[in-house]
C-alpha cells in the first residue's frame, strides 16, 4: 500500500512542461553544436561563405586569377549593382551627368560608345525600362595613360567579358579624363541574351574582371619591370602617407645629415603623382643631388 509521503519530487528545468531529461554528457553536446553549424567535412576541407554559389561567370574567375602574376599590370575596378526603383536617380539623369563637360582630354562632353562606335545614352535608358537592375563599373588601369586607345582596350576586355559570361552583352561606356588617372565608366543592362535577368557570380564581379583587365593591359604593355613596380609601391606609399623608403644609398645619408624621408614627406605634405619633385627635394636636402648643410659649414669653418 503507498503512502502519501512515497512520493518523490524530480524537478526539471524552468518552463519545461514535458517530462525530465537525462542530462546530456559534453561530448553529446559538442557534437550537437557541430551538426548544428554545418557538420564536419571529409578531407578537412571548410565551407567558405566568402565565394558565390551562383550566377554567372564562376569558373572563369578561378581561371582569371591563375593568369595573374606579380609582373601583371595593375588594374582597380569598382563594381556596383543599381537596382531599379522610385528612390534612386533615374539612369538617364547618371548618364547625362557622365557626360558633363570636361571629363575629356580637350575638356569637351563625353562621348558614350558601346562594342561598335558611338552610343546613343538615352536608347540605352530606354533599353533598360523594365528591368530589375544594372551594372556600373569604372575600370582604372594604373598605365591607362600608356595605353594606345582606351575604348578599343574597353572592347576587347566587354569581348573577353561576354566569353566569360556566356551572353551577349549591352553595354555602354565613357572614358574620363578628368582626373590624375584616366578611366572608364562601364554600365551594363541587367538583362541577358535570353531575355532572363543577369546574374554575375560575385568573384567574377570582385576578381574575375579585374584580372581579365590585368591581363589585357599586360598584354598591350607587357610585363611591369622590376623599376616600375618598385615605382608604383614607392607611389602607393607616398599616397597613403607612410615614410618614403628610398635605396640603401639615399637612406645612408639622409641619416649623415639627420634628416629622414618620412618627416621630409609629412612636412612637403606629399600626395599621389609628387614622387619625382618629393625625391628631388630629398636628395637636395640630404646631399644626394648637390651640397648637404654639414659639408657647407665644415667647408665655412675650413675658410676661417
Amino acid at each position: 500500500m503507498t503512502r502519501d509521503d512515497d512520493l518523490r519530487v524530480r524537478p526539471g528545468r524552468i518552463g519545461d512542461v514535458k517530462a525530465p531529461r537525462r542530462a546530456r554528457s559534453f561530448l553529446a553536446q559538442a557534437l550537437a553544436a557541430t551538426q548544428k553549424a554545418g557538420g564536419f567535412q571529409r578531407g578537412g576541407q571548410r565551407r567558405s561563405s566568402s565565394r558565390s554559389t551562383f550566377g554567372r561567370g564562376r569558373a572563369a574567375a578561378v581561371q582569371a586569377r591563375a593568369r595573374l602574376r606579380s609582373d601583371s599590370r595593375v588594374v582597380t575596378i569598382k563594381a556596383r549593382v543599381v537596382r531599379h526603383g522610385a528612390r534612386g536617380v533615374p539612369l538617364l539623369t547618371h548618364l547625362s551627368y557622365l557626360r558633363r563637360d570636361g571629363v575629356t582630354r580637350d575638356g569637351t562632353p563625353g562621348q558614350m560608345f558601346d562594342a561598335t562606335g558611338e552610343a546613343d545614352h538615352r536608347a540605352f535608358a530606354e533599353r533598360c525600362d523594365g528591368d530589375r537592375h544594372h551594372f556600373r563599373f569604372i575600370v582604372s588601369p594604373e598605365d591607362a595613360a600608356e595605353l594606345d586607345d582606351l575604348r578599343a582596350y574597353t572592347r576587347g576586355l566587354m569581348a573577353t567579358a561576354e566569353r566569360d559570361l556566356g551572353t551577349r552583352l549591352d553595354w555602354v561606356a565613357v572614358d574620363h579624363w578628368n582626373t590624375e588617372h584616366p578611366h572608364i565608366h562601364v554600365l551594363v543592362r541587367g538583362r541577358a541574351d535570353d531575355g532572363e535577368n543577369l546574374v554575375i557570380s560575385r568573384d567574377y564581379i570582385s576578381d574575375g574582371l579585374r584580372a581579365r583587365a590585368a591581363e589585357h593591359a599586360t598584354l598591350e604593355l607587357g610585363p611591369r619591370t622590376e623599376h616600375d613596380i618598385r615605382q608604383s609601391l614607392e607611389t602607393r606609399a607616398i599616397a597613403a602617407g607612410q615614410r618614403v623608403e628610398l635605396d640603401d644609398r639615399h637612406r645612408r645619408i639622409g641619416a649623415a645629415n639627420g634628416a629622414l624621408a618620412g618627416q621630409r614627406a609629412r612636412r612637403f605634405g606629399a600626395g599621389r603623382g609628387h614622387f619625382p619633385l618629393l625625391r628631388g627635394l630629398l636628395l637636395r636636402r640630404c646631399g644626394g643631388g648637390g651640397e648637404g648643410r654639414r659639408q657647407r659649414e665644415q667647408r665655412r669653418a675650413a675658410r676661417g
